[in-house]
């Protein structure tokens, strides 16, 4: 049986974590992006998504940087998105420590260097970011450009065409969840998740290791959090340690950041 993936994210911003709600970063939750990784790769998570969410596109090189610095000592899988616009850079960021790339607005500005990318670095290489959100209060649209601006189309086409252009794996987020509180948004995570067949990554809105559940429900093969995991010591052993009590297969296993092989002893409830 494929076991359950619980992932990490990690919002980065000019070295820093902060936390998102509805894709606005106001708060610093860590001034070191490293301890963040630190702290996660400790506590038995499966992979860490690492995203730089600055506004800016001259912070490319400083991410870069602390890509570097992290991917030295932690031996996780580490997915890396943001500003991500040619192959140049895409290039660096895989040189740099990265074991895929999270692709957002690529997919509607050059769908065919998507493809490309997708050939040349292997589809398991590409993680395909659908972030999804209300166009004028009424429409659901999809969302590129750091949730800035929208195309009007249903997530599920939206994410079966990531998947011919060679996508391995979608991260699925809603900006109205993002920080939210109340769970996935389960209709269009259960969609999107029956519309491919590739894995699916639930992601916005955890606040109960019960969120996480659900989402696995819906047809998800991994569940992500960023700002629930960053509150709680040990954050993510619990969530495995409750998944696995509601009879859910994860990993129990983990990985320090510096390699040494663990094997935690996880209570229920602890």
């Amino acid at each position: 049986m494929l076991k359950k993936r619980v992932i990490a994210v990690i919002l980065d911003c000019d070295g820093q974590v902060v936390q998102s709600v509805r894709f606005r970063h106001t708060n610093v939750v860590h001034y070191d992006t490293r301890h963040a990784v630190e702290a996660f790769a400790s506590w038995s998570v499966d992979e860490i998504v690492l995203l730089n969410v600055s506004k800016s596109p001259g912070s490319r090189e400083k991410f870069v940087g602390t890509l570097k610095e992290v991917s030295k000592h932690c031996f996780l899988p580490l997915a890396v998105g943001g500003w991500i616009a040619d192959r140049s850079y895409a290039d660096e960021l895989l040189r740099n420590g990265a074991d895929k790339l999270v692709v957002n607005t690529l997919l509607a500005d050059a769908p065919d260097l998507f493809a490309s990318m997708a050939k040349q670095y292997g589809r398991q290489c590409m993680v395909a970011s659908v972030d999804i959100g209300r166009q004028e209060s009424y429409a659901l649209a999809v969302w590129v450009d750091r949730g800035r601006r929208p195309v009007p189309v249903d997530p599920a086409d939206w994410a079966r065409r990531a998947q011919q252009l060679g996508a391995g794996e979608i991260l699925f987020n809603s900006i109205e969840h993002d920080g939210a509180r109340r769970g996935y948004d389960l209709e269009n995570l259960g969609r999107i998740c029956q519309a491919v067949d590739i894995p699916v990554i639930g992601f916005g809105g955890v606040f109960s290791w019960q969120h996480l559940h659900e989402g696995i429900d819906v047809g998800c093969a991994a569940v992500a959090a960023a700002n629930q995991f960053h509150y709680q010591e040990s954050a993510t052993r619990r969530a495995k340690s409750y998944l696995a009590e509601q009879g859910v297969a994860v990993r129990r296993e983990g990985r320090s950041l510096f390699g040494a092989a663990t094997s935690p002893s996880i209570k229920p409830g602890a």
